[in-house]
């Protein structure tokens, strides 16, 4: 396969790290990834989605690459990097330009996306995504495309992601340092939903919500563009930390025994149903109340809807999104959560599994792989590898809206 492109992202999660490689035919316009290998590895250098421990972790990157490179049968020397953890910030910013009257054209979209990041952020901040909200040309506002109009003033309304200098410059050398250049780094709040949405849900108005093990990432979507994003720092990890203090048991107990038998919905379980520990623990060796861990585990899922209501509610969306609410991430794969999600958002709710995907699709086809899959179809769409470079430069804002306004195509 001289011809085809091999890509391949890299999904660095504070439980899992997970590895994809994929091949894109080169001799044809191909929308879907061909899936060809696939790996994983715990993550033990991570928590919260901040490096705790940089050996451990360039360790188990290693292990993930080679996994999938085993799998794949090619070596893997460039990466599209997911990232997540509560220190990625999003937020409007607007640019404008003059045009002079002539027909706007791909340089002057790349120029106001460039006037847009022209924002005072903290010295300890790094811009790592812009993404187009709205253009406006002279008075006429909500365009989605301005390329080929004709004006004197151009307007970007545009959404900004920025992530904490430290912890990105901490996973870049680990990456580096696992053999692997970054092809570009992707912030999880946008890579899930770039494998489970389709245009139309993006078009109605929509919401993300991917659980992962250190921290939750949102995602609001609406006439094709994000309205809003924010990470919230409650995942899978909460409540195995909940289960383990409520039911006096050691972590590892209680992350096995909330995979086993974890539940959100209390009032379905008998109370006289029991677990013994000893079948899953050597050093755990009590009897506990099923029905019990399963109040604990909805407390704290109650918790965390009850703060995406209010994002919700604070951007004037709560109940009002008629394509409803995905669900993604391995930690949102507990019984009840989808029933307790519907019950508390007042929005249909289902099941974030990827779309259009080729290959080994039942390695995949699973909401715990949203991230890595969306990284994937982002690199996919960057059409061709190019070098890590500043987000801020010029060439990087020109490319991202390419593909950004290619994604409008029908």
């Amino acid at each position: 396969m001289p011809k085809d492109r091999v890509i391949a992202s890299l999904d660095i999660g504070s439980s899992k790290i997970r590895t994809i490689v994929a091949v894109i035919d080169a001799d044809r316009d191909q929308e879907v990834p061909n899936v060809i290998g696939v790996g994983i590895s715990p993550s033990l250098g991570m928590r919260k989605g901040n490096v705790i421990d940089v050996e451990e972790l360039i360790h188990n990157i290693i292990s993930s690459l080679e996994d999938a490179e085993r799998m794949a049968g090619v070596p893997i020397n460039h990466v599209f990097a997911g990232m997540s953890g509560s220190h990625i910030e999003a937020f409007d910013s607007r640019g404008v330009i003059a045009i002079s009257g002539s027909e706007i054209t791909m340089d002057d979209v790349g120029r106001v996306l460039e006037a847009a990041q022209a924002v005072s952020i903290p010295a300890n901040r790094r811009i790592l995504h812009i993404e187009p909200k709205s253009f406006a040309v002279d008075e006429q506002r909500g365009i989605k495309n301005p390329v080929g109009m004709t004006g004197i003033r151009l307007e970007v309304e545009a959404h900004i992601i920025t992530g904490h200098v430290q912890h990105v410059k901490n996973v870049e050398k680990c990456v580096d340092q696992a053999g692997v250049d970054i092809d570009e780094l992707v912030p999880a709040t946008i890579a899930a939903s770039e494998a489970v949405l389709t245009k139309r849900q993006k078009e109605l108005g929509v919401v993300v919500i991917d659980v992962g093990s250190g921290c939750t990432s949102i995602v609001v979507f609406e006439e094709g563009t994000i309205l809003h994003s924010v990470c919230l720092p409650l995942g899978g990890e909460s409540v195995t930390n909940d289960i383990a203090i409520g039911l006096r048991t050691s972590i590892d107990t209680a992350e096995k025994i909330k995979i086993e038998f974890g539940s959100v919905l209390p009032e379905e379980i008998p109370e006289r149903e029991m677990i013994d520990l000893s079948s899953v623990s050597k050093i755990d060796t009590q009897t506990i109340s099923k029905r019990y861990m399963a109040e604990i585990m909805q407390a704290r899922y109650f918790e965390l809807f009850s703060i995406i209501k209010k994002e919700l509610e604070r951007i004037g969306r709560s109940g009002m999104l008629p394509a409803g609410a995905l669900l993604t991430g391995a930690a949102s794969k507990a019984p009840g959560v989808l029933d307790l999600a519907r019950d508390i958002l007042g929005l249909p709710v289902q099941m974030g599994f990827p779309v259009d995907i080729g290959g080994v699709i039942e390695k995949v086809d699973d909401p715990a792989y949203a991230t890595a899959l969306g990284t994937l179809v982002w690199g996919m769409r960057e059409g061709k590898r190019s070098p890590r470079v500043n987000p801020v430069q010029f060439k990087r804002a020109a490319a991202q809206v390419g593909s950004w306004l290619k994604s409008l195509l029908p």
